[in-house]
């Protein structure tokens, strides 16, 4: 047997650790963040200075921690994998100074520093020694040389940084990995502040961020101001098999005087499942209990929010920020000695199936966007439930699969209060109506054209372009009638001409302006292609390519009279000049419905709203990663239900509305290859008046340029 036989490993190793097994920057930093907590810091302060130049920018994280000596960063911190926190956890007699049980526990954690930065200074002093003083650049590593052939620059000097008996950890990243932006700065703060519960922060443990671009996280809501605007409320204890306490609460805004608050306790609910049984042939109820595991005891606080439009405006000022902040940090999120884990109730994780079951039975089920959740673990007696070495979740063991169950059965009963009182809130502040139309428009403008169209002005020409499009209606109308999905694609084509009729009814009542008759033609004819457009959807036509810009300028165009009837501003951003191309392959007539039918409800909600100076801003733009994107915002009151909801046909809150709108937006943009995007001011990168408005994307992949 060869002696001196046994892994080698490369130093390329602490690259991959640190760059590939820490998914983002955000999760890299608080893995810096939960060792300052491990040396029982009372607090770190995060600071960020020239984040969008790689070269001169620089992220310092220090706390007051422990900190650490020659010795212990040379023995523990410079060797990956170390078990030294893992000892501490399963030495049932050790107990930190200040109470805390480690959060790490597989000794890789630090080298995620990587992902932020390609040079590192650590320095760090306990209270007795002289002061610590690493430098690593992690260029140095990406080679075939072994990983003790790196040379490390680690020495100990009288203090600098800790003098006057400090103590503490300070690490310096330079030659930032990323150009930072204002939304990343803001996704990484969001991050931050997400590490201690919302319901329970650790006094003993604060976490300070400070940027030299303050104005990159102004607008930021507060938990504290979302949660008022919870309707629904709920705090669980769960232990062994039962939900020893469950306290649910329904509290209506002041103005609700037809509702009363409500509150619904119950204890020792017996957690159950059905589960298929292979010897008996079918499903059997059997228990959950979780103290068949190391999990301990579970709580779990709740809210849970109603983004019906009606029921908002009766309690909820800034209903947009409202509903970006939940997009971002709805959720059920799982918190370990009130310290997060990852990555539960991050946006796209439904780890726990409530936008499935939500699809399923939208009106009966709560969706990740409604709710705040925070599940609470001990971590001394979690022990069976596991962190991955990548930091997303726990492993999927027996007792991970005993964990969710209970969770799943105790939302569940949370929902079925909740549904109680959202019946009562629809009965009394809710309602939806529904419209019918297309030919007896036709006929309605037929008349007005007769009547109103002097003969002089081609009337006869426009009636046959009427006739004609009533006819090609008719016959689209027939081949989706007997098609299966009949309902809801010829209330597509219905929807859209409409839009046309009603701008063609606007220049008609107003013939005695000079050249209305001729709009009146050139509007008529549009609508004709249009119609053409929905013939050629059924015979699969081709796209070809367009221009982007005389797209917009077309749709602007159609819905000129309709714009200064409602007193609307536009602000034609699309009309600057452009440094990439705007050409695309597209259906020319469907995307410009498309933007018509977007420019349509903006009107209607601004004036819904009131707003006084109704503006709408038109840009194209390559900003959105992936797409060339026609961007379309508003000063109105933004979306009013839900996003997921929005595109999901026949679902509207509009007096007369038959809720297709964004359905049809978004499947013309599918059936174009792109994607319709509901976007936020960061990202869309446009005014601040249109903050609190609706901001549309149509959005087309650069590969269909």
């Amino acid at each position: 047997m060869d002696n001196d036989l046994g892994f080698k490993p490369k130093a390329r190793l602490i690259l991959q650790l640190g760059d590939q097994l820490i998914r983002s920057e955000g999760i890299a930093l608080l893995e810096v963040i939960k060792n300052s907590y491990d040396a029982c810091a009372s607090r770190v302060n995060i600071s960020l200075s020239n984040l969008d130049n790689k070269q001169f920018g620089q992220i310092v994280i220090e706390d007051d921690g422990f900190g650490m000596d020659y010795n212990l960063i040379r023995g523990v911190w410079l060797q990956p994998g170390t078990t030294f926190k893992k000892n501490q956890i399963e030495d049932k007699k050790f107990v930190s100074p200040c109470n805390r049980m480690p959060l790490g526990e597989k000794g890789i954690g630090r080298f995620g520093v990587h992902k932020l930065g390609e040079e590192i200074e650590l320095i760090s002093k306990t209270k007795e020694s002289k002061e610590a003083y690493l430098k690593i650049d992690w260029n140095d590593f990406d080679n075939d040389l072994s990983l003790d052939k790196i040379p490390i620059n680690l020495i100990e000097r009288e203090p600098i940084v800790f003098s006057h008996n400090g103590h503490g950890t300070k690490i310096i990243i330079k030659n930032l990995r990323t150009t930072w932006t204002r939304g990343s700065v803001r996704e990484l703060y969001r991050a931050v502040n997400s590490l201690n519960s919302p319901f329970e922060s650790i006094n003993s443990f604060k976490v300070l961020f400070k940027i030299d671009r303050q104005e990159w996280l102004s607008g930021l809501l507060k938990f504290k101001e979302i949660e008022d605007s919870a309707l629904f409320s709920a705090d669980i204890t769960i232990r062994a098999n039962q939900i020893t306490q469950l306290d649910y609460k329904f509290t209506p805004y002041g103005s609700m005087t037809d509702l009363r608050e409500r509150v619904h306790s119950e204890v020792n609910i017996e957690m159950v499942q059905k589960v298929y049984d292979e010897r008996k042939k079918k499903k059997v109820i059997k228990d959950i209990d979780i103290s068949h595991f190391k999990i301990g005891e579970i709580k779990i606080k709740m809210l849970i929010f109603d983004f019906d439009t009606n029921i908002l405006s009766l309690g909820v000022a800034d209903r947009k920020g409202l509903k970006d902040y939940l997009k971002l940090n709805g959720g059920m999120r799982v918190y370990r000695d009130g310290i997060r884990v990852y990555d539960y109730g991050e946006p796209g994780n439904d780890w726990l199936s409530l936008d499935i079951d939500r699809v399923n039975l939208p009106t009966a089920r709560i969706s990740n966007n409604i709710v705040i959740g925070a599940i609470q673990l001990s971590r001394i007696e979690s022990k069976d439930l596991i962190e991955k070495t990548n930091r997303e979740g726990f492993l999927q063991n027996d007792a991970y699969d005993e964990f969710f169950k209970a969770i799943h059965f105790t939302i569940s009963r949370v929902i079925t209060q909740r549904n109680i009182d959202k019946d009562k809130l629809r009965s009394h502040y809710s309602g939806k109506s529904k419209k019918v139309p297309v030919v007896d428009n036709l006929d309605f403008l037929r008349e007005k054209v007769q009547s109103l169209i002097p003969d002089t002005l081609n009337r006869s020409e426009i009636l046959g372009i009427i006739d004609e499009i009533a006819a090609d209606y008719k016959t689209i109308s027939d081949v989706y009638i007997r098609s299966a999905s009949a309902g809801l694609s010829l209330s597509i084509v219905i929807h859209e001409i409409e839009k046309i009729i009603q701008e063609l009814l606007y220049v008609v009542e107003d013939a005695s302006k000079p050249n209305s008759g001729e709009r009146v033609k050139a509007l008529t004819w549009h609508l004709g292609k249009l119609v053409d457009g929905y013939s050629g959807l059924i015979r699969r036509r081709s796209r070809k390519e367009s221009d982007l810009k005389k797209i917009i300028a077309n749709a602007l165009w159609n819905v000129e009279y309709r714009l200064k009837a409602h007193e609307v501003e536009i602000i034609s951003a699309f009309e600057n000049e452009k440094t990439f191309k705007t050409k695309v392959k597209c259906s020319e007539s469907l995307i410009t419905g498309t933007i018509i039918n977007i420019i349509d409800n903006s009107i209607y909600w601004m004036n819904f709203s009131k707003v006084q100076n109704k503006k709408i801003f038109v840009d194209l733009t390559e900003d959105i990663d992936g797409y060339i994107t026609i961007l379309i915002a508003d000063n109105g009151p933004g979306f009013t239900i839900p996003y997921e909801d929005a595109i999901k046909p026949f679902i509207s809150n509009k007096e007369d509305g038959i809720g297709i709108g964004l359905h049809i937006a978004d499947e013309i943009m599918k059936s174009n290859g792109g994607e319709l995007l509901f976007l936020s001011v960061d990202k869309a990168n446009i005014k601040e008046n249109f903050n609190a408005g609706a901001i549309l994307g149509l959005g087309f992949r650069l590969s269909q340029k």
